[in-house]
């Protein structure tokens, strides 16, 4: 007989940052609309994002839970929620509690962020001391122009060379770094809480290409998740800014939900991969 297929509790997500440069509330309804588990709400620019009442309205309007809150810790959010970044995790952390969400996304702070980046590792320990919230610290990668790299992060890009309790993978970034990203999240192990997954071909630009049309291992990943029993989040966080319609926006979420769900799903050992066409 063959070997029942096994479907792990890790929820699917969509990132709020997938919809750009549509609106948060508009992420809401096509989670809902494509049967999504959840949303990840990247808090930037957009005055909803920030405005923690009006999530709660459009969570309990859509019926989409928050699962999880990304920390306005962007070039283009430095003045959110305040200009301090420890004042940010903070309200992050509030808002993630507020809203029933498990997790709060963090990178590792810019290099010019000296004392943040000086105290980042200790103060991430003490705040996840402080909560049964997820400090989850994401994976970045150096910049690139022409044939110069600069580091922008500290204390690491590769954030598995400092001590954190849970990590969120990125494979757009493992792209963008041209690191190997089963290394990296074998070096994660079990502290692997959180995925933010997209694609990649190694471009100097954070490419976020719905799963599949790169070169990053995101069903081996996926599968990986599902033998384990992975009970983190898997969030689509991909780059529709080139859709040429809403339609066509939607279809792709749709598509990277449908990738996720199949690779999710255990497979009997040396089956083959098959990847979804679009």
């Amino acid at each position: 007989m063959a070997e029942p297929v096994r479907i792990p509790t890790a929820k699917v997500a969509l990132s709020t940052a997938s919809v750009y440069p549509e609106s948060t509330a508009t992420a809401f309804e096509i989670a809902a609309r494509l049967g999504y588990d959840g949303v990840e709400v990247m808090v930037w620019t957009d005055p909803v994002s920030q405005d923690v009442d009006a999530l709660r309205r459009l969570s309990d309007h859509h019926q989409v839970p928050i699962l999880a809150v990304h920390a306005p810790c962007l070039l283009i959010t430095q003045r959110v929620w305040s200009t301090d970044p420890w004042t940010k995790l903070q309200r992050a952390q509030a808002a993630a509690e507020r809203l029933g969400a498990s997790t709060v996304v963090v990178h590792p702070p810019f290099r010019w962020q000296r004392q943040y980046a000086k105290d980042f590792v200790t103060g991430i320990w003490r705040m996840a001391d402080e909560t049964d919230v997820r400090f989850a610290v994401e994976n970045m990668y150096p910049w690139r122009y022409r044939d110069r790299e600069m580091l922008a992060y500290a204390p690491e890009w590769d954030v598995t060379k400092d001590d954190y309790r849970h990590f969120t993978v990125d494979l757009s970034h493992t792209a963008t770094a041209r690191t190997d990203a089963t290394a990296m999240i074998d070096r994660m192990g079990d502290r692997l809480a959180h995925v933010h997954l997209a694609d990649g071909n190694g471009s100097a630009k954070d490419e976020h290409l719905v799963p599949g049309r790169g070169t990053q291992p995101c069903a081996e990943l996926l599968e990986r998740l599902a033998r384990v029993s992975f009970d983190g989040h898997v969030v689509i966080e991909v780059n529709t800014r080139r859709a040429m319609s809403s339609a066509e926006r939607e279809a792709d979420l749709a598509e990277a939900l449908a990738f996720t769900r199949l690779h999710l799903a255990t497979r009997p050992a040396g089956a083959p991969v098959r990847t979804p066409r679009p």
